[in-house]
């Protein structure tokens, strides 16, 4: 309970800091710096060595892509026969097939299940959502941006992610038999800043725009992201024999708020900013409910 209640502060410290504190002109991005090229890989550099590779562990990574993949056959098809507007379909493809699976996912992960289980999230993160931001989220973005997709560009983009590099790393270092203690001592403390800068940049970030006439695209996306998205990956799961703690964290994975990093890219590709930004602060307070309480229905 103290570790979500650490998270709550975290967040809501933002918003507050936001709101009263007027904080200096570029904090978002220097804080975001620090996690994504600092804490975040430091995280990965630490865990990934400790990750068992047993044969469920596929499951955590393939519920990301089939949240992903339901997104953009789902509001690819119904889009079109409402009278959407390419750049709203696309909008929701990405913010309610991309999941927070690192800002949020992280902190809750960690909370909720411990090292071992933020060893899992690591995984779905890295080989889950982030391949799918670079890869099938540039190629949306793309399409439905009336643009033409760059191989070249989502190729170096995944070469040249930091956590990703952690992560091929760390996973040579675990087959070696892991780092030596005196090295893993110290990415222990800098990989711990990741939650409370994460949780706190995020309520920087925090804001909802009207949702006048955007209703029902709203409804619509945070059901399927919070809702019915993690609801097919348990079936598939159970169904596959997945079960422990490997089908909670990439059930749960599944059902995390929508990625900022996918609102950014919305916005990059002019794909309706004000519903993607929308679609991502209500997500990002509901979520903040429906996992713990998922989390509760599987048992955790």
């Amino acid at each position: 309970m103290s570790a979500l209640l650490t998270l709550f502060i975290c967040l809501a410290l933002g918003v507050l800091v936001r709101r009263f504190a007027n904080p200096p002109v570029g904090i978002v991005a220097g804080i975001n710096w620090w996690v994504i090229y600092v804490a975040l890989p430091a995280l990965v550099l630490e865990l990934m060595p400790r990750v068992k590779f047993d044969s469920q562990l596929w499951f955590p990574v393939a519920a990301m892509w089939v949240v992903f993949g339901g997104a953009w056959l789902l509001f690819g098809l119904l889009g079109p026969r409402w009278g959407w507007s390419r750049e709203r379909i696309g909008a929701l493809i990405l913010v309610c097939g991309l999941g927070n699976t690192s800002f949020i996912g992280y902190p809750l992960m960690q909370a909720l299940h411990g090292k071992e289980g933020l060893s899992l999230a690591v995984v779905a993160d890295q080989l889950g959502s982030f391949l799918l931001l670079a890869s099938a989220g540039i190629v949306v973005a793309s399409l439905y941006a009336g643009r033409r997709p760059q191989p070249v560009q989502i190729v170096r983009r995944i070469l040249s992610f930091p956590a990703f590099i952690a992560l091929i790393v760390g996973i040579g270092v675990g087959a070696l038999g892991g780092w030596p203690p005196l090295l893993d001592s110290v990415f222990t403390p800098i990989g711990a800043t990741l939650t409370p800068l994460a949780l706190f940049s995020v309520g920087l970030q925090f804001k909802l725009h009207s949702g006048h006439r955007m209703g029902g695209a709203i409804t619509l996306g945070l059901g399927w992201k919070l809702l019915l998205a993690p609801l097919l990956c348990w079936l598939i799961g159970s169904a596959a024999g997945v079960g422990g703690l490997t089908l909670t964290i990439g059930v749960l994975q599944a059902a995390m708020a929508p990625m900022i990093s996918a609102a950014i890219l919305a916005d990059e590709y002019g794909l309706e900013p004000p519903l993607a930004n929308t679609v991502l602060g209500a997500g990002i307070v509901l979520s903040l409910l429906t996992v713990p309480l998922g989390n509760l229905w599987l048992g955790g």
